[in-house]
């Protein structure tokens, strides 16, 4: 078993920043594959970014150049550093973590994801 914990989130204005965190317990932290997901109210949870056991790091379209998402595995804990925040990222964030690494055409999906946290609420408003 894992247990994740999201950490982070805040309320900032348009062009600011952020660095959520997800603090991980229980399997070897190493070993795992971690992801960003977000939802906002009345959709569907989205892909954010995934930083592999191997190392790379994977972005969805709409934060590539702006989000950096990151690994401590001294600390057991990933970061999502969010640069030029914009009303649209508004949402709940959440991490995920499944053993092992998961082929491309699956990163992307919730379901690949065995271990989720609770979450964190960012909202970018003036």
């Amino acid at each position: 078993q894992v247990q994740l914990l999201e950490s982070g989130g805040a309320l900032v204005h348009p062009g600011g920043f952020l660095r959520p965190s997800c603090l991980a317990s229980g399997r070897p932290f190493i070993s795992y594959s971690l992801a960003w997901f977000r939802q906002s109210p009345g959709k569907e949870r989205e892909f954010v970014a995934c930083r592999r056991n191997g190392g790379n790091a994977v972005y969805t379209d709409s934060v590539k150049g702006r989000f950096i998402v990151s690994r401590d595995n001294d600390k057991n804990t990933m970061y999502l550093q969010m640069h030029s925040l914009k009303p649209e990222d508004t949402a709940v964030y959440y991490c995920s973590a499944v053993a092992g690494n998961p082929i491309s055409m699956y990163l992307r999906n919730t379901a690949t994801y065995d271990y989720w946290g609770q979450g964190t609420q960012v909202t970018v408003s003036s």
